[in-house]
């Protein structure tokens, strides 16, 4: 048995309370990666070029700060969970990644998004973090059944 750590960004609550839903499915810890300097509406206004979420999507040295961190070398699998932002995942999430030895990891990921799907976030990590153990991801919207999230995490 694998002791697991949910591990994930919430810019609005939406990603925030499918990693709680995920949380009650299976057994592991939870960690929510939170930004340091917190975003405002007007920083998560994808529309305004100049808002904070767009220069940092815009930026791919971008690495927002974190305001919190958790000793990820008792588990065995990362379930890395954030809202899909211009296709991809927020640079929070790299921030958490090169901040955090995850290397020998099962790292699963799971996305929220209106509409956008998972395959794009998770391979743009798998190509840009290969060292690391990509097994699985998914999108999820918070009312998938049990057996949906066990299949998902059974790779």
């Amino acid at each position: 048995m694998t002791k697991k750590l949910i591990a994930y960004f919430s810019a609005s609550g939406v990603t925030k309370r499918v990693a709680e839903n995920l949380n009650t499915v299976i057994d592991s810890d939870i960690f929510e990666i939170e930004p340091k300097e917190k975003y405002t509406s007007a920083d998560l206004n994808w529309n305004d070029k100049n808002s904070r979420s767009s220069v940092e999507m815009n930026d791919k040295s971008s690495r927002p700060e974190i305001k919190n961190t958790v000793d990820v070398s008792k588990y065995d699998t990362i379930i890395l969970g954030f809202p899909v932002w211009w296709y991809t995942a927020p640079t929070i999430i790299n921030t958490f990644i090169e901040e955090n030895n995850i290397n020998n990891k099962e790292i699963y990921v799971f996305v929220t998004s209106g509409g956008s799907g998972v395959n794009d976030s998770f391979n743009n990590l798998k190509n840009t973090y290969p060292q690391n153990q990509w097994k699985k991801g998914i999108r999820l919207r918070g009312n998938e059944s049990e057996n949906v999230i066990k299949e998902w995490l059974m790779e």
